[in-house]
């Protein structure tokens, strides 16, 4: 059953009570379902949560939070940000940034990834990004996690970037925040070519890091970081 575009995320049985689908429906596809009922029990800015950066071994671990106006057609295309170009991302994210009710960036740098570990660093910059939004989210769309250190309402939704619309509009502009970063560092270090991978684990930068060892955007608690 496809509930993307369903504006009403409900069904009623015999008597007049509304029954969840979401326990069992299948949606395929971005859409507004998850938002539009968190909006019917209530809530009234609806943030989706979403990292970038995690497996990276340079730079940091970013986060977003956006709340979408529901009631304006989300920017064409919106979509999950792995599935995007560049090109499109940017397109998506300048039209976000001018039509969304608010969003806000978290970061976690790499030395403190190296002291908190990667999973804990992404809960915090998730939070980072939840306590940036002006006006205050009061309830949480999040990709695959659920953070115990927000007393917020909030649901975790696995591959929620490419069914949930708030979802997907945080992890493009985390995604595109992350990449002008990355290419600004670049300039200051370009032996190691992040304009070009990002800071994730390409040949190439395992080549650099043979040769140049790492600086102190690396995360050198991760593997092949730190040459043996």
């Amino acid at each position: 059953m496809n509930n993307a575009g369903n504006s009403d995320p409900f069904v009623r049985d015999g008597s007049d009570s509304r029954v969840s689908l979401f326990d069992d429906v299948v949606i395929d596809g971005i859409g507004l379902a998850f938002e539009q009922n968190a909006v019917s029990e209530g809530h009234l800015f609806v943030a989706g949560v979403d990292e970038v950066g995690r497996g990276c071994l340079a730079g940091p671990v970013v986060a977003a939070a956006c709340i979408l106006d529901i009631a304006r057609p989300f920017p064409a295309g919106l979509d999950d940000s792995k599935k995007l170009t560049e090109k499109k991302r940017d397109t998506i994210a300048a039209e976000l940034k001018q039509t969304c009710v608010a969003y806000a960036i978290g970061q976690v740098e790499a030395d403190e990834i190296d002291r908190i570990n990667i999973l804990e660093a992404t809960k915090r910059a998730m939070l980072l990004a939840i306590a940036g939004l002006v006006p205050a989210a009061d309830y949480l769309l999040i990709d695959a996690l659920h953070l115990k250190q927000s007393d917020l309402p909030q649901k975790a939704i696995i591959k929620g970037d490419s069914i949930s619309a708030s979802i997907a509009a945080a992890s493009i502009l985390a995604k595109t925040y992350r990449d002008d970063l990355m290419k600004a560092y670049d300039i200051e270090f370009p032996q190691y070519g992040f304009a070009g991978h990002k800071g994730y684990g390409a040949v190439t930068h395992f080549a650099a890091l043979r040769i140049h060892g790492p600086c102190h955007l690396h995360r050198r608690s991760f593997r092949g970081v730190l040459q043996d």
